[in-house]
């Protein structure tokens, strides 16, 4: 359940408020001698001012590739390269844009709530399985479906702080 509220955390950091953030880049991929390469291990990415993200390539070489690799990406700023170093300047978001940010962002924390329900269905479908087979007793079931709803809501209620925090971030001007 853990693994499911960190794999959210990570995708919502992919999300662009208004601000520059480095994780916005963290997926992005390159060709690199061949070899399909994160941007972030091949350049020093960082946040110079609340609008701006600079990416300086350990190799200048890669700059281009890496300039196509940003403007095939879904992160919607178009890189600007002064031939050493990458700007991706963040625009204000529109009213419209930040509905539907906000959209996206409770579609993902359902996908989230969901993953853990099916862990939580997974776990009682094991406890059912131990019952049946006479490894624990009827008291030792139900206290365990109980403890596995418990640690669901907790996460659950996680996931829906974490939503809401993110929202917030995203409908500031």
């Amino acid at each position: 359940m853990q693994k499911s509220v960190n794999a959210y955390e990570s995708n919502l950091s992919t999300i662009r408020a208004s601000q520059a953030n480095s994780a916005i880049v963290s997926k992005v991929m390159f060709e690199y001698y061949g070899a399909p390469t994160k941007l972030v291990d091949m350049a020093s990415v960082a946040v110079t001012d609340p609008k701006t993200l600079t990416i300086t390539p350990y190799d200048r070489s890669t700059l281009k590739a890496m300039v196509k690799a940003i403007q095939a990406s879904d992160i919607g700023i178009m890189p600007q390269d002064d031939g050493t170093v990458i700007r991706l300047i963040f625009p204000p978001l529109t009213e419209e844009h930040r509905k539907g940010l906000a959209k996206q962002i409770q579609k993902m924390g359902e996908e989230a709530r969901v993953a853990i329900r099916n862990i939580r269905r997974d776990s009682n479908d094991d406890i059912k399985k131990q019952k049946k087979d006479g490894e624990m007793t009827e008291d030792e079931q139900k206290s365990s479906e109980k403890s596995v709803q418990d640690l669901t809501d907790r996460y659950i209620k996680m996931v829906d702080e974490i939503t809401t925090k993110k929202e917030k971030e995203i409908m500031q001007l």
